[in-house]
């Protein structure tokens, strides 16, 4: 059975394509597509939890149906430094300061 969906891809270039999703009746992952495991530091502490893929499902795997056209360079977001661009000056004046 094959369980498609559309997804919005970036890369090599923005494009929407059609793709597999997991299956959900898989008994390793559940239906989630990854496998996750906790693994600790060297002194037995959780460090972190670690995800691999499982068998069920290949992320990588698409096919590209529509290639989405960029962004004007006017609407692309030049900076990312937290300013309101619709205050006065960039900085808001209204409470909570």
């Amino acid at each position: 059975m094959i369980r498609l969906r559309l997804k919005a891809i970036d890369w090599p270039r923005r494009a929407l394509a059609l793709t597999d999703t997991p299956h959900p009746d898989c008994p390793d992952c559940g239906g989630e597509g990854w496998i996750a495991y906790d693994y600790g530091d060297e002194y037995g502490e959780y460090a972190d939890t670690g995800w691999d893929p499982c068998d069920c499902w290949d992320d990588t795997r698409h096919l590209v149906l529509l290639p989405l056209p960029r962004l004007p360079r006017w609407l692309r977001r030049r900076t990312n430094d937290g300013r309101d661009p619709w205050a006065p000056a960039g900085y808001s004046n209204e409470p909570p300061f």
